[in-house]
C-alpha cells in the first residue's frame, strides 16, 4: 500500500441491470452494514463520548492521568467495533495503525494516546458524524423496506384497519391521507382496498425497489468509504521514498576498480 492508498477497497457494487443487482450479495450486505449501524452506533457514540469527556474532565490532575489512558482504551474499544463491522464490506480487515509510546508509563500512555491523530479521527466519526450518518441510513432503510413491504401488498393489503364514524371500519393500506376512509371527504393519495389495486401498487412498487437498490448500495459504499478513511492507519508521507531506497538501484551495483 502506497501513500496514496486509502485503504481496503470496498466490495459492495452496483453494478448490472437492477434484477441482477437484487440477486447479488450486494444489496442484501448494504441492509445488514446500514442496519448494524443503526442498532449498535448509538451505543459506541455513548462510550466514546463518556470516554472523551471524563478524560478531558480529569485531564488537569495527576490522578487523572490512568483515567486518560483508559478513556482513550475505550474510545479503541468503540472504533474496532465499527472496524469490525466495516470487514464484511471491505476486501481485507482495517486496522488502527495507533502510535506506541517511546517511553513506559502511565503518563507516557497518556501523552501519546491523546496526542495521537488516529484517536481524534476515531472521535470525529464515532462522535462527529454519528448523527449525520444515522439520518441517512435511516431514510433509506426506510423508503427501501417500505417498497420492499408494497411489492407483497397482495398478501397483507386487506389486514391493516382504520376506525371511522358510526363504529364502521375499512380496512386497506393507505398511501396517503383519509380521515375519512377510502370514499370520505378530505382524503388524498391510494387507498388499497382491492385484490386489483394491491397487484397494481406491487407492481409500480417493484419499479422502483429494483431501482432503489442503486441507491441504497451507493448510501452503503458512501458510509463505508467515511469510515474507511477515517479509522484507517494514517499514510506514511515517506511511504513512497521508503519504497524507491529499499528496491534495487536505477544505476545497479557500483564495482570497485
Amino acid at each position: 500500500m502506497s501513500s496514496h492508498d486509502s485503504g481496503p477497497a470496498i466490495t459492495l457494487s452496483a453494478r448490472g441491470n437492477p434484477v441482477r443487482l437484487l440477486l447479488s450479495a450486494a444489496p442484501w450486505k448494504a441492509v445488514a452494514f446500514l442496519g448494524g449501524y443503526m442498532l449498535i452506533s448509538g451505543v459506541l457514540a455513548a462510550i466514546a463520548l463518556t470516554a472523551a469527556g471524563t478524560g478531558a474532565l480529569l485531564a488537569i490532575t495527576l490522578a487523572g492521568i490512568p483515567v486518560m489512558v483508559v478513556a482513550s482504551g475505550a474510545i479503541r474499544f468503540a472504533a474496532d467495533a465499527e472496524r469490525a463491522r466495516l470487514r464484511p464490506v471491505l476486501a481485507a480487515p482495517l486496522h488502527g495503525g495507533y502510535r506506541q509510546p517511546a517511553k513506559a508509563g502511565v503518563f507516557a500512555q497518556a501523552r501519546t494516546r491523546w496526542q495521537d491523530p488516529a484517536t481524534w479521527r476515531d472521535l470525529a466519526y464515532l462522535i462527529g458524524l454519528w448523527l449525520p450518518l444515522l439520518a441517512l441510513d435511516l431514510t433509506v432503510l426506510i423508503v427501501w423496506v417500505t417498497l420492499l413491504g408494497l411489492v407483497a401488498a397482495p398478501v397483507w393489503y386487506q389486514f391493516p384497519e382504520q376506525d371511522l364514524a358510526f363504529g364502521s371500519t375499512a380496512h386497506g393500506i393507505q398511501l396517503g391521507y383519509f380521515p375519512n376512509g377510502p370514499h370520505g371527504p378530505g382524503g388524498y393519495g391510494f387507498y388499497i382496498t382491492t385484490l386489483p389495486q394491491a397487484f397494481l401498487a406491487a407492481g409500480c412498487a417493484l419499479i422502483v425497489f429494483l431501482l432503489f437498490n442503486y441507491v441504497l448500495v451507493a448510501t452503503a459504499r458512501a458510509h463505508a468509504v467515511i469510515a474507511r478513511n477515517l479509522l484507517r492507519p494514517p499514510a506514511d508521507p515517506l511511504a513512497d521514498a521508503k519504497t524507491v531506497l529499499a528496491g534495487p538501484s536505477p544505476l545497479g551495483p557500483l564495482q570497485p576498480h
